[in-house]
């Protein structure tokens, strides 16, 4: 991985205060991509490393023609872990967040079906619907949270590449923008952007192979259909910045198991389960 000291100019982060994401430079070679590519192939082969299991899964019936899509596979795959812990992801989050730290709050790793087709499909079984990420992660008593999503093939829309809207991730939280799995990406728009009162602008995200988009816990994001005959792979670090807490809202991920039997108002995600990517003491 290249060497990001000094990456993440002032200008750049203007650009994520204003706009809600960021675009890396390509950060992963040939080799490490290939090893991201494999992980995917043994995690949906039920291919483990250790004898542990992952958070969550959602895979229906493993149907590589099906969007899949796994939780904490840090726990279980060894190249995923040290991807989504590489310090120079967390250097670049905790820059974007403003922050001195940047923890790992839990891992995606994707895999959105190619249709192979030419023929557009509104409910492509691989559109990912218009969400925030925060609508999921209210149990944290802060929405500064960031997404490092890591493209492992050349991405862009005759592939399915993720679609940003820019500055909506000053919206505010919006309750339409809990679709994730909702495949009927115009009418999540429509519902959306009634419920905001906003002027909706979409941006594709190109990324060359290596390249990482960075994007806001607000920021609205989605994804259509996969045109194209392979499937489009991805992993993904979800990371926090420094002092996140538990914040009890009535609306709880799985990840509040971690903190143990009984979380408490204003307990830190500071344990062995949520591990620092990167940390300027550490630099120092």
């Amino acid at each position: 991985m290249k060497d990001t000291v000094g990456l993440v100019t002032q200008e750049d982060k203007e650009f994520y205060k204003k706009n809600g994401y960021w675009v890396s430079p390509v950060l992963f070679d040939e080799q490490e991509i290939e090893e991201m590519r494999k992980a995917h192939d043994r995690i949906w082969s039920f291919d483990y490393d250790g004898d542990g299991y992952p958070l969550e899964e959602w895979r229906p019936t493993n149907n590589p023609n099906m969007l899949r899509k796994i939780d904490n596979s840090w726990w279980i795959n060894d190249v995923v872990r040290k991807t989504v812990t590489n310090p120079v992801i967390g250097r670049i989050a905790a820059a974007l967040m403003d922050s001195t730290e940047a923890r790992l709050w839990y891992d995606q790793v994707i895999y959105k079906p190619g249709t192979g087709t030419g023929k557009k499909d509104a409910l492509s079984p691989g559109n990912v619907g218009w969400h925030q990420d925060y609508i999921y992660w209210q149990c944290t008593n802060t929405d500064n949270l960031i997404t490092a999503w890591i493209a492992l093939q050349d991405t862009d829309l005759t592939n399915g590449c993720m679609c940003i809207v820019p500055g909506s991730h000053k919206w505010g939280l919006l309750e339409g923008s809990d679709a994730f799995f909702n495949r009927d990406l115009e009418a999540v728009k429509a519902r959306i952007a009634e419920e905001s009162g906003k002027e909706w602008k979409e941006v594709p995200i190109l990324l060359k192979a290596g390249q990482v988009s960075f994007h806001h816990a607000l920021t609205i994001h989605g994804s259509g259909q996969n045109y194209s005959e392979h499937p489009r792979l991805s992993i993904v670090a979800h990371l926090m910045p420094h002092g996140t807490a538990y914040q009890n809202r009535g609306h709880n991920v799985d990840n509040i198991r971690l903190l143990g039997p009984r979380p408490k108002e204003g307990q830190r995600f500071d344990n062995h389960y949520f591990p620092v990517v990167y940390s300027e003491e550490s630099q120092s």
